[in-house]
Protein backbone atom coordinates (compact mmCIF):
# COMPACT_ATOMS: atom_id res chain seq x y z
CA UNK A 1 0.00 0.00 0.00
CA UNK A 2 1.16 3.54 -0.79
CA UNK A 3 -0.27 6.81 0.53
CA UNK A 4 0.43 10.01 -1.38
CA UNK A 5 -0.43 13.45 -0.03
CA UNK A 6 -1.33 16.00 -2.68
CA UNK A 7 1.00 18.99 -2.63
CA UNK A 8 0.55 22.49 -4.07
CA UNK A 9 2.02 21.59 -7.47
CA UNK A 10 -0.36 18.65 -7.83
CA UNK A 11 -3.58 20.35 -6.73
CA UNK A 12 -6.19 21.82 -9.05
CA UNK A 13 -6.05 18.97 -11.57
CA UNK A 14 -8.40 16.07 -12.20
CA UNK A 15 -7.69 12.94 -10.21
CA UNK A 16 -7.37 10.76 -13.34
CA UNK A 17 -4.84 13.20 -14.86
CA UNK A 18 -2.77 12.99 -11.69
CA UNK A 19 -2.88 9.19 -11.78
CA UNK A 20 -1.78 9.10 -15.42
CA UNK A 21 1.32 11.08 -14.46
CA UNK A 22 1.96 9.22 -11.21
CA UNK A 23 1.46 5.77 -12.78
CA UNK A 24 3.01 6.73 -16.11
CA UNK A 25 3.48 3.14 -17.32
CA UNK A 26 -0.17 2.20 -16.69
CA UNK A 27 -2.87 2.47 -19.34
CA UNK A 28 -5.95 4.64 -18.82
CA UNK A 29 -8.09 1.51 -18.88
CA UNK A 30 -6.06 -0.07 -16.10
CA UNK A 31 -6.28 3.07 -13.97
CA UNK A 32 -10.08 3.27 -14.32
CA UNK A 33 -10.34 -0.44 -13.54
CA UNK A 34 -8.36 0.08 -10.33
CA UNK A 35 -10.65 3.00 -9.41
CA UNK A 36 -13.75 0.88 -9.96
CA UNK A 37 -12.32 -1.96 -7.85
CA UNK A 38 -11.32 0.56 -5.13
CA UNK A 39 -7.66 -0.42 -5.39
CA UNK A 40 -7.05 3.32 -5.76
CA UNK A 41 -8.96 5.59 -3.39
CA UNK A 42 -9.19 9.31 -2.71
CA UNK A 43 -9.38 10.33 0.96
CA UNK A 44 -10.34 6.75 1.81
CA UNK A 45 -13.34 6.71 -0.54
CA UNK A 46 -14.12 5.25 -3.94
CA UNK A 47 -13.41 7.78 -6.69
CA UNK A 48 -14.53 8.16 -10.29
CA UNK A 49 -11.42 9.99 -11.50
CA UNK A 50 -13.08 13.30 -12.42
CA UNK A 51 -12.61 14.83 -8.96
CA UNK A 52 -10.50 18.00 -8.68
CA UNK A 53 -7.61 17.48 -6.29
CA UNK A 54 -6.95 19.83 -3.41
CA UNK A 55 -3.78 20.33 -1.42
CA UNK A 56 -3.79 17.90 1.49
CA UNK A 57 -5.89 15.21 -0.21
CA UNK A 58 -4.70 11.65 0.40
CA UNK A 59 -4.43 9.15 -2.43
CA UNK A 60 -4.18 5.52 -1.35
CA UNK A 61 -2.90 2.92 -3.81
CA UNK A 62 -3.31 -0.74 -2.84
CA UNK A 63 -0.50 -2.21 -4.94
CA UNK A 64 2.49 -4.29 -3.93
CA UNK A 65 5.83 -2.44 -3.92
CA UNK A 66 6.93 -4.38 -7.02
CA UNK A 67 3.73 -3.57 -8.93
CA UNK A 68 3.82 0.08 -7.91
CA UNK A 69 7.46 0.42 -8.98
CA UNK A 70 6.62 -1.16 -12.33
CA UNK A 71 3.77 1.25 -13.09
CA UNK A 72 5.69 4.23 -11.74
CA UNK A 73 8.56 3.50 -14.17
CA UNK A 74 10.98 4.41 -11.41
CA UNK A 75 13.88 2.53 -12.99
CA UNK A 76 13.74 4.97 -15.92
CA UNK A 77 13.72 8.16 -13.83
CA UNK A 78 17.20 9.65 -13.91
CA UNK A 79 17.99 13.27 -13.19
CA UNK A 80 21.42 14.75 -13.56
CA UNK A 81 22.51 17.51 -11.18
CA UNK A 82 24.42 20.16 -13.09
CA UNK A 83 25.61 23.02 -10.92
CA UNK A 84 27.04 24.95 -13.88
CA UNK A 85 23.69 25.65 -15.55
CA UNK A 86 23.74 29.30 -16.60
CA UNK A 87 20.69 30.65 -14.77
CA UNK A 88 19.76 34.12 -16.03
CA UNK A 89 16.74 34.54 -13.74
CA UNK A 90 14.94 32.43 -11.15
CA UNK A 91 12.00 32.74 -8.78
CA UNK A 92 9.62 30.27 -7.13
CA UNK A 93 7.69 29.60 -10.36
CA UNK A 94 10.16 29.68 -13.26
CA UNK A 95 13.82 29.79 -14.24
CA UNK A 96 15.41 31.23 -17.37
CA UNK A 97 18.37 29.16 -18.52
CA UNK A 98 21.04 30.20 -21.04
CA UNK A 99 21.46 26.86 -22.85
CA UNK A 100 24.88 26.00 -24.20
CA UNK A 101 25.64 25.04 -27.79
CA UNK A 102 25.62 21.24 -28.06
CA UNK A 103 23.12 20.60 -25.26
CA UNK A 104 19.82 18.98 -26.20
CA UNK A 105 16.64 20.61 -24.93
CA UNK A 106 14.88 17.24 -24.85
CA UNK A 107 15.94 13.68 -25.56
CA UNK A 108 16.18 12.60 -29.17
CA UNK A 109 16.97 9.00 -28.18
CA UNK A 110 16.34 7.08 -24.93
CA UNK A 111 20.04 7.14 -24.00
CA UNK A 112 20.37 10.93 -24.42
CA UNK A 113 20.76 13.32 -21.52
CA UNK A 114 19.17 16.72 -22.07
CA UNK A 115 18.21 19.94 -20.34
CA UNK A 116 14.90 18.24 -19.48
CA UNK A 117 16.92 15.97 -17.15
CA UNK A 118 19.51 18.52 -16.06
CA UNK A 119 16.91 21.06 -14.89
CA UNK A 120 15.10 18.79 -12.39
CA UNK A 121 18.52 17.58 -11.24
CA UNK A 122 19.58 21.17 -10.62
CA UNK A 123 16.47 21.77 -8.47
CA UNK A 124 16.95 18.46 -6.67
CA UNK A 125 20.53 19.43 -5.85
CA UNK A 126 19.26 22.75 -4.43
CA UNK A 127 16.72 20.91 -2.28
CA UNK A 128 13.75 22.55 -4.00
CA UNK A 129 12.31 19.39 -5.53
CA UNK A 130 12.47 15.65 -4.97
CA UNK A 131 11.49 12.87 -7.41
CA UNK A 132 8.68 10.53 -6.46
CA UNK A 133 5.60 12.70 -6.88
CA UNK A 134 3.43 13.21 -9.93
CA UNK A 135 4.93 16.65 -10.67
CA UNK A 136 8.32 17.00 -12.32
CA UNK A 137 9.77 20.41 -13.21
CA UNK A 138 10.20 20.78 -16.93
CA UNK A 139 11.18 23.04 -19.77
CA UNK A 140 8.56 25.00 -21.70
CA UNK A 141 10.28 25.77 -25.00
CA UNK A 142 12.89 23.98 -27.06
CA UNK A 143 15.99 25.09 -28.92
CA UNK A 144 17.90 23.03 -31.46
CA UNK A 145 21.04 21.33 -30.15
CA UNK A 146 23.39 23.92 -31.67
CA UNK A 147 21.19 26.95 -30.98
CA UNK A 148 22.18 28.59 -27.72
CA UNK A 149 20.16 30.89 -25.51
CA UNK A 150 17.11 31.30 -23.34
CA UNK A 151 15.03 28.29 -22.37
CA UNK A 152 12.19 28.67 -19.87
CA UNK A 153 11.99 26.14 -17.06
CA UNK A 154 8.80 25.65 -15.08
CA UNK A 155 9.58 25.03 -11.41
CA UNK A 156 5.93 24.75 -10.38
CA UNK A 157 2.78 23.44 -12.04
CA UNK A 158 1.50 27.03 -12.24
CA UNK A 159 4.77 28.11 -13.85
CA UNK A 160 4.69 25.36 -16.45
CA UNK A 161 1.06 26.04 -17.30
CA UNK A 162 1.41 29.83 -17.55
CA UNK A 163 4.58 29.79 -19.62
CA UNK A 164 3.08 27.20 -21.97
CA UNK A 165 0.02 29.42 -22.34
CA UNK A 166 2.12 32.48 -23.20
CA UNK A 167 4.07 30.52 -25.79
CA UNK A 168 0.94 29.00 -27.29
CA UNK A 169 -0.90 32.33 -27.50
CA UNK A 170 2.23 34.23 -28.68
CA UNK A 171 1.88 36.90 -26.02
CA UNK A 172 5.56 36.58 -25.10
CA UNK A 173 8.12 38.20 -27.44
CA UNK A 174 11.24 36.16 -28.30
CA UNK A 175 14.27 37.64 -30.04
CA UNK A 176 17.40 36.03 -31.46
CA UNK A 177 20.71 37.33 -32.75
CA UNK A 178 22.56 35.76 -35.64
CA UNK A 179 25.15 36.43 -38.33
CA UNK A 180 24.02 35.71 -41.87
CA UNK A 181 25.73 35.62 -45.23
CA UNK A 182 25.19 38.60 -47.52
CA UNK A 183 24.19 42.21 -46.92
CA UNK A 184 20.77 43.06 -45.49
CA UNK A 185 20.04 46.75 -45.02
CA UNK A 186 16.37 47.15 -44.11
CA UNK A 187 14.10 45.60 -41.46
CA UNK A 188 11.52 43.23 -42.88
CA UNK A 189 8.73 40.87 -41.94
CA UNK A 190 8.53 37.44 -43.56
CA UNK A 191 5.49 35.19 -43.94
CA UNK A 192 5.40 31.70 -45.38
CA UNK A 193 4.64 28.04 -44.86
CA UNK A 194 7.02 25.46 -43.45
CA UNK A 195 7.11 21.72 -44.13
CA UNK A 196 9.45 19.36 -42.32
CA UNK A 197 11.03 16.25 -43.78
CA UNK A 198 11.22 13.91 -40.78
CA UNK A 199 13.71 11.60 -42.50
CA UNK A 200 16.26 14.33 -43.29
CA UNK A 201 15.30 16.50 -40.30
CA UNK A 202 15.18 19.47 -42.63
CA UNK A 203 12.50 22.04 -43.44
CA UNK A 204 11.41 23.66 -46.70
CA UNK A 205 9.76 27.08 -46.90
CA UNK A 206 6.87 27.73 -49.29
CA UNK A 207 4.93 30.86 -50.24
CA UNK A 208 1.62 28.97 -50.49
CA UNK A 209 -0.19 26.72 -48.04
CA UNK A 210 -0.39 22.99 -48.70
CA UNK A 211 -0.56 19.56 -47.15
CA UNK A 212 1.73 19.17 -44.16
CA UNK A 213 2.67 22.87 -44.12
CA UNK A 214 2.51 25.21 -41.12
CA UNK A 215 2.13 28.97 -41.28
CA UNK A 216 5.17 30.92 -40.04
CA UNK A 217 6.06 34.54 -39.34
CA UNK A 218 9.58 35.88 -38.85
CA UNK A 219 10.68 39.49 -38.42
CA UNK A 220 14.24 40.77 -38.60
CA UNK A 221 16.24 43.96 -38.12
CA UNK A 222 19.78 44.35 -39.55
CA UNK A 223 22.06 45.81 -36.87
CA UNK A 224 25.23 46.19 -38.96
CA UNK A 225 27.09 44.69 -41.93
CA UNK A 226 30.64 44.61 -43.30
CA UNK A 227 29.79 44.25 -46.97
CA UNK A 228 29.88 40.45 -46.77
CA UNK A 229 28.00 39.45 -43.61
CA UNK A 230 25.12 40.98 -41.62
CA UNK A 231 24.47 40.92 -37.90
CA UNK A 232 20.73 40.47 -37.37
CA UNK A 233 18.21 40.72 -34.57
CA UNK A 234 15.36 38.31 -35.34
CA UNK A 235 11.84 38.39 -33.91
CA UNK A 236 10.49 34.85 -33.77
CA UNK A 237 6.72 35.26 -33.94
CA UNK A 238 5.72 31.67 -34.61
CA UNK A 239 7.95 28.96 -33.24
CA UNK A 240 8.39 26.05 -35.64
CA UNK A 241 11.31 23.66 -36.03
CA UNK A 242 14.29 25.31 -37.81
CA UNK A 243 12.05 28.29 -38.63
CA UNK A 244 14.68 31.05 -38.47
CA UNK A 245 17.32 28.97 -40.24
CA UNK A 246 14.95 27.88 -43.00
CA UNK A 247 13.27 31.25 -43.47
CA UNK A 248 16.52 33.24 -43.77
CA UNK A 249 18.01 30.64 -46.11
CA UNK A 250 14.90 30.84 -48.31
CA UNK A 251 15.59 34.53 -49.02
CA UNK A 252 19.25 33.92 -49.80
CA UNK A 253 20.79 34.75 -46.41
CA UNK A 254 21.68 31.50 -44.61
CA UNK A 255 22.99 31.62 -41.07
CA UNK A 256 26.78 31.58 -40.96
CA UNK A 257 27.98 28.03 -40.40
CA UNK A 258 24.57 26.46 -41.14
CA UNK A 259 25.71 23.97 -43.79
CA UNK A 260 22.35 22.15 -43.73
CA UNK A 261 20.62 25.27 -45.06
CA UNK A 262 23.23 26.48 -47.51
CA UNK A 263 25.57 28.33 -45.18
CA UNK A 264 29.34 28.05 -45.23
CA UNK A 265 31.76 27.24 -42.46
CA UNK A 266 33.90 30.03 -41.04
CA UNK A 267 37.48 29.42 -39.86
CA UNK A 268 36.81 26.11 -38.16
CA UNK A 269 33.36 27.04 -36.83
CA UNK A 270 31.74 23.70 -36.01
CA UNK A 271 28.13 24.89 -35.77
CA UNK A 272 25.97 27.75 -36.94
CA UNK A 273 25.66 31.09 -35.13
CA UNK A 274 22.14 31.50 -33.74
CA UNK A 275 21.38 32.61 -30.20
CA UNK A 276 18.05 33.12 -28.39
CA UNK A 277 18.99 36.40 -26.75
CA UNK A 278 15.83 38.05 -25.34
CA UNK A 279 12.45 37.28 -23.83
CA UNK A 280 9.94 40.06 -23.14
CA UNK A 281 6.99 39.13 -20.93
CA UNK A 282 3.54 40.75 -21.16
CA UNK A 283 1.67 42.19 -18.20
CA UNK A 284 1.07 39.36 -15.73
CA UNK A 285 -0.80 38.87 -12.47
CA UNK A 286 0.29 37.05 -9.31
CA UNK A 287 2.30 34.90 -8.88
CA UNK A 288 4.15 36.27 -11.92
CA UNK A 289 4.37 39.99 -11.12
CA UNK A 290 8.15 39.75 -10.70
CA UNK A 291 8.52 39.12 -14.45
CA UNK A 292 5.55 41.21 -15.61
CA UNK A 293 6.43 43.50 -18.56
CA UNK A 294 10.15 42.79 -18.08
CA UNK A 295 12.87 41.93 -20.59
CA UNK A 296 15.52 39.32 -19.90
CA UNK A 297 18.73 39.06 -21.92
CA UNK A 298 21.25 36.23 -22.26
CA UNK A 299 24.71 36.84 -23.71
CA UNK A 300 25.79 34.73 -26.70
CA UNK A 301 28.64 32.21 -26.29
CA UNK A 302 32.16 33.60 -26.32
CA UNK A 303 32.90 32.05 -29.74
CA UNK A 304 29.90 33.89 -31.19
CA UNK A 305 31.11 37.17 -29.64
CA UNK A 306 34.65 36.63 -30.91
CA UNK A 307 33.49 36.11 -34.50
CA UNK A 308 31.12 39.08 -34.25
CA UNK A 309 33.98 41.32 -33.09
CA UNK A 310 36.27 40.05 -35.84
CA UNK A 311 33.66 40.71 -38.55
CA UNK A 312 32.09 43.95 -37.31
CA UNK A 313 34.46 45.42 -34.72
CA UNK A 314 32.58 47.28 -32.01
CA UNK A 315 29.51 47.96 -34.14
CA UNK A 316 26.14 47.07 -32.62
Amino acid sequence: MKEVQIEKNESGQRFDKFLQKYLKEATKGFIYKMLRKKNIRLNGNKAAGNELLRQGDIVTIYFSEETLSKFRGEADDKYYPVTELDIVYEDSEIALINKKVGMLSQKARPEDVSLAEYFPGYLQEKGEWQPGGAFTPGICNRLDRNTSGLVIGGKSLAGLQKMSELLRERTMDKYYVTIVEGVMRKPSFLKGYLAKDEVDNKVTIFEEDGKGRSYIETGYEPLCNNGEYTYLRVHLITGKTHQIRGHLSSIGHPVLGDIKYGGHSYHGLRSYLLHASEIVFPKLEEPFTSISEKKFVALPPQKFLNIKEKLFGDKE
